[in-house]
């Protein structure tokens, strides 16, 4: 199943894993939009720095540590995603309240992991 999913935290180093999951995530087929810090491309992804108001975003990966998570809380519940996947070293309990608190699933999983099992 096709997942069209918004990576948050971005990056074009090549040795970032959000560099990485998007990359993976095209070869899989999945359509990725991509916010971060700096403009840029990955895999003919366009990364924005701007918090785009993305409509039918099934999944939210997460590449940003627990604080600068935080001005993206409001943004995020705004997207209204299916999930909401916490990689390794993301994970937040206050932002995952705030998903549960307003039906939005999330997962503590690495996007990389998911993918290559086939569980994504």
């Amino acid at each position: 199943m096709i997942k069209k999913t918004l990576v948050i935290g971005a990056s074009t180093n090549p040795n970032r894993y959000s560099y990485m999951a998007i990359q993976k995530l095209t070869v899989y087929g999945h359509p990725v939009l991509a916010i971060g810090n700096k403009e840029g491309e990955v895999s003919g992804v366009k990364i924005t720095t701007d918090k785009v108001l993305f409509e039918n975003i099934d999944t939210v990966t997460l590449y940003l540590n627990k604080k600068n998570q935080e001005i993206f809380y409001d943004y995020i519940i705004s997207l209204n995603p299916k999930r909401v996947l916490f990689n390794p070293g993301t994970e937040n309990e206050e932002l995952q309240n705030l998903l549960t608190k307003h039906n939005i699933a999330y997962e503590e999983a690495c996007t990389l992991v998911l993918l290559s099992i086939g569980k994504y």
